[in-house]
């Protein structure tokens, strides 16, 4: 792993130090408070095993278990019950927003830290609305992952919460643009889904025309008749916008800008 402002990062290998604390900050030898208890929850398995590492140095925590799918996760959160539980959003099967969801349901103490490695300016509202109590990068610090469990388990926000208004303001926004969009996919007859699924499958209009059994004047106007209901000025945006919304399975946009619809 690369290092972060001289950071060490998740996965990269910690020096021990003469208190065996990674961040240099160990409880005292007489101390006897409870471990934070810690669930990591990530499919790739190099990078929780070696997250697991870096937590295990630190003496306040202890990991109990490290998941590899949201199945498992919540079945290991229903045994260990953890304080704090670091879960990768991306993964097959149930993701991690649904995971965070079906746990704090089971644990509403449970405190859920989303990891997530892309970028995505609407993770951070979805993983608030999950139940999460924020959202860490995957490239982010060792010593940075160590101070959010701290802080999530002492009750704290680890988000201003200016931040977090303005990320469920733009997921309120786009949800509502997605509605609009539906709405209008909604308007589509049949027969303009066939010519959308036509299009996609990549056939030309020629083929098009022959397969539904119409001139092609008539194919042009139904396909006009896409453009203005879906308020688009191009093929290729209505076929995106019915591609993305689930309404065309089919993918092949080669070429499709340039055929005489």
């Amino acid at each position: 792993m690369t290092r972060d402002h001289g950071g060490l990062t998740i996965g990269e290998p910690m020096a021990r130090n003469g208190n065996g604390s990674g961040t240099g900050n160990g409880k005292a030898d007489g101390a006897a408070r409870k471990p934070i208890t810690v669930l990591i929850v990530d499919d790739e398995r190099t990078f929780g095993e070696a997250l697991e590492v870096a937590l295990d140095r630190e003496k306040d925590l202890r990991v109990v278990h490290v998941a590899t799918d949201g199945v498992e996760a919540v079945a290991s959160a229903t045994e260990f019950r953890p304080d704090v539980v670091l879960m990768d959003v991306s993964m097959p099967g149930m993701n991690g927003l649904e995971a965070t969801r079906r746990i704090k349901q089971c644990d509403p103490e449970a405190a859920v830290v989303i990891l997530s490695g892309h970028d995505d300016e609407y993770m951070l509202a979805r993983a608030v609305q999950a139940g999460a109590a924020g959202l860490l990068r995957k490239t982010q610090a060792v010593g940075d992952v160590v101070s959010t469990v701290r802080r999530v388990h002492r009750g704290e926000a680890i988000h201003d919460e200016g931040e977090v208004e303005r990320a469920q303001r733009r997921l309120r926004h786009r949800r509502d643009v997605d509605g609009d969009v539906r709405a209008r996919l909604e308007r589509l007859t049949p027969r303009e889904i066939q010519i959308l699924e036509a299009m996609a499958a990549g056939r030309q209009p020629e083929e098009i025309s022959e397969q539904l059994g119409m001139s092609p004047n008539t194919l042009r106007t139904h396909t006009q008749n896409v453009l203005t209901k879906l308020r688009v000025h191009s093929k290729m945006e209505a076929l995106v916008l019915a591609i993305r919304h689930g309404k065309v399975a089919t993918v092949d946009l080669t070429g499709i800008a340039d055929r005489d619809f």
